[in-house]
This record gives structure tokens, C-alpha cells and sequence, in this order.
């Protein structure tokens, strides 16, 4: 019944190929049937997906065999460290090996870690939905472009004022949505987004409108000129230092007084007021850190393409940064980065199947949602066990 109903809605789509020049209708028949067919099978395996999900309910719950063997790697300090290793080897020499192409995209994918890890802190850490965060990012990018442009100040010295204005703008955001949660903050944030893009795209005489602005410079080496491949290579490596900088900072943050705190908001927001917790102090600390990175972001970002317009900056941004934090696992800083990989790198490297990468794309997130909703790989709480005199805890992300 699936099958026919879903041949029967497609029918305009896939059978009736209209030739307006000839004047003439093909009718293909065989896609109605080859669609037919792949639904019926399709529906098939669907539903005994769901049922085996049902049935091994409590597996699910558990962790999977990749998160046990970074669990293990994690605790023993040679294993920890022979790890970063392998990590950080190939991440150094990633520029030296491959094309300028790979390299770019790859700065990209960096970007939009350091975005996701960001983000995490509203997130994944606090339980705050927060729909506009591409508006941190854009106000960034957008004071790196309009410094340089009237006063010529160079990126180093913009990278901490564009943090510093995300970590105010995360302020003004967090004061007026103190009081509201769930769909109501995220329809408030989702507006405070659009309202950014509006006036980005309105405000001509600032921001150029539409036309945006470019010619921004890219970062100097100690004043020294550089090609565009020598800028992509070195942009690569900022982005990498920028990254490990996120990633301690966000781990310390996340086993901290304050780290606890947001997750307590999380769980329970009443229950957490109730324990002696400032929510106002919290809730705006959660949004001026993650804005922080997006801040930091947006500025690396206009200098990389040395051109930003709004349409840079729309709700498909903040949907996107949303998805990596979701798909990734929220809370999890290692389910992030695994996230914004998948995201980000897939999409590119399916350039071949132009037709049906968006499609493939949309169907892994649909099935990574219905079968692991608690992403990827999972947050792993810090569990403490009392051992007499001792006390042991289980490894840090």
C-alpha cells in the first residue's frame, strides 16, 4: 500500500517527461515500477530495522565498541598519549601531503568544529536551543571586514576583538530570553538571527548590503606577503592551534563548577534553581562562551575568503552548526568533532553524485536520528567511586 501510494504521488515527477519544443509526452513507465519495487522492499527493511531497534532497546543504551576503545585509550595514560600522537601527526603533515583543494576544505571543516564545540556549550551542555548562533558568527566576520576596511587592522589584532564582541552580543541575546526555554527561546533566538541577517543585508551604507564587502586581507606571516596557497596552508594551522585551544578550554569548562552547573540547568531547570544555583549567571554565561567561538569564527572566516555578503550568514548556517552538535552527540566534544566531519567533509566528497548527494546526505541524517538519537558517540559522564581513603574517577573526555 506504501509502495502504490508513494508511485502514485511521484507519478507527475517521474513518468511524464514533457517536450515543449516537439510538442510531445514520453511516458516512462519503468521509473513508476523501479520506484514501486525499491519502495516496497524499502518499507520492508524499515520496519524490521525498527523492530530489531525495539528488541535490543537496552544495547542501544550501552556504549558502542568505537566509544569503549577511545574509553580505554583515554584511561591509560601510554595508550592516551600514543594517541594524540597519531592524531597530531597526520594532522601536521595533512597540508604538507595533500592538494591546496583538500587543504581549503579541510580549513573548513575546522571552522565549523570550532563552531560546533561553541555551540555545545548552549547546546549540548546547558540544554539552551539556541536556532540564531550563525548571528555571533556573522558579527565576527563582519567587524574583522568593516576594521580592515576603514582602518586597516589586521587579523591578529581583530581575533580577540571578535571574540570580545561575541562574548557582548552572547550577553545581549542571553539578558531578554532569561526567562524563556525549550520552543520559546529557540523561536527568540531564530528571530534574533534573522534580525542580524536583515540588518547586515538592509544597512547599506555600513555594510555594503547585498554586495558585501571583499578585498579583506588575509593574516600576514610576521609581515611578510604570502601566496594564496602559502595563506590556505597557513590559515590551516591557525585554525588547528585555534582548535586545540577550543577543545581544552571546552573540556575544562565542562568538568568545572560552572560545567556542572549548565548541567544541572539541563536536566532540570527548577530542581537546579532550588539547589542555590544563579540561573541568570548561568544561562548568560552559557551564551557569551559559545558566542565566543563564534566570534573567533566569523573573523577567521573573512579572512579566508577574503569576501562576506549576508548571504554568508542565513539560518542554514546555524542549521547546519544545530545538526553537528545533534548528530555528533550533545555534550560530547570527541561526538562533535565526529559530527562536523560527517557533515561537512561527506557532503564535499560527494560532489561526484551531484544529483543525489543531498539526498544521501538527508537520508543519513534521518537514519542516524531514528536509530542512535543520542548521537554518534555519546557524552561520558565523569563517574566518582569511593574507594575507602581513595578516590578514583574515570577518564576526561
Amino acid at each position: 500500500m506504501v509502495a502504490a501510494w508513494f508511485a502514485f504521488l511521484t507519478f507527475p515527477i517521474l513518468v511524464v517527461k514533457v517536450n515543449t519544443i516537439d510538442g510531445t509526452i514520453l511516458w516512462r513507465w519503468e521509473n513508476m515500477v523501479s520506484i514501486a519495487v525499491a519502495t516496497f522492499f524499502g518499507s520492508y527493511l524499515w520496519r524490521w530495522l525498527l523492530a530489531r531497534k525495539e528488541l535490543k532497546r537496552d544495547e542501544a543504551k550501552r556504549e558502542t565498541l568505537a566509544e569503549r576503545l577511545l574509553t580505554t585509550i583515554q584511561s591509560h595514560p601510554v595508550l592516551k598519549l600514543a594517541g594524540l600522537c597519531a592524531i597530531a601527526v597526520p594532522a601536521v603533515l595533512y597540508p604538507q601531503v595533500f592538494d591546496l583543494y583538500q587543504t581549503n576544505i579541510m580549513v573548513s571543516c575546522l571552522v565549523f568544529i570550532v563552531l560546533g564545540l561553541g555551540l555545545n556549550i548552549v547546546v549540548g551542555l546547558a540544554g539552551l536551543l539556541d536556532l540564531g548562533y550563525v548571528a555571533f558568527y556573522a558579527s565576527g566576520a563582519y567587524a574583522y571586514a568593516l576594521c580592515n576596511m576603514h582602518w586597516d587592522i589586521g587579523f591578529w589584532t581583530m581575533l580577540p576583538i571578535g571574540a570580545a564582541l561575541g562574548t557582548v552580543m552572547g550577553v545581549l541575546l542571553g539578558f531578554p530570553v532569561l526567562r524563556l526555554r525549550g520552543d520559546y527561546l529557540a523561536i527568540v533566538t531564530l528571530g534574533f538571527g534573522e534580525i542580524i541577517r536583515l540588518v547586515l543585508e538592509n544597512w547599506g551604507e555600513v555594510t555594503k548590503g547585498p554586495s558585501g564587502i571583499s578585498n579583506i586581507s588575509r593574516p600576514e606571516f610576521f609581515g611578510m606577503k604570502l601566496t594564496i596557497a602559502e595563506s590556505t596552508m597557513y590559515m590551516y594551522y591557525i585554525m588547528l592551534g585555534l582548535l586545540v585551544l577550543t577543545i581544552f578550554c571546552v573540556n575544562r569548562l565542562q568538568y568545572s563548577r560552572i560545567g556542572r552547573a549548565w548541567l544541572a540547568l539541563r536536566e532540570d531547570e527548577i530542581a537546579c534553581q532550588a539547589m542555590g544555583i544563579d540561573k541568570v549567571k548561568t544561562k548568560l554565561l552559557a551564551f557569551a562562551l559559545g558566542a565566543t567561538w563564534a566570534g573567533m569564527a566569523g573573523v577567521v572566516f573573512a579572512a579566508r575568503t577574503t569576501f562576506i555578503n549576508p548571504a554568508s550568514f542565513t539560518f542554514w548556517e546555524s542549521a547546519i552548526i544545530l545538526s553537528i552538535v545533534v548528530i555528533g552527540g550533545m555534550g560530547s566534544i570527541r561526538g562533535v568533532i565526529a559530527g562536523a566531519i560527517i557533515l561537512i567533509l561527506v557532503p564535499e566528497y560527494l560532489r561526484e553524485f551531484s544529483e543525489f548527494r543531498m539526498l544521501l546526505f538527508g537520508a543519513i541524517m534521518v537514519m542516524v536520528m531514528v536509530f542512535r538519537p543520542q548521537g554518534l558517540i555519546s557524552a561520558k559522564r565523569k563517574v566518582y567511586t569511593y574507594k575507602g581513603a581513595n578516590t578514583a574517577g574515570a577518564a576526561n573526555e
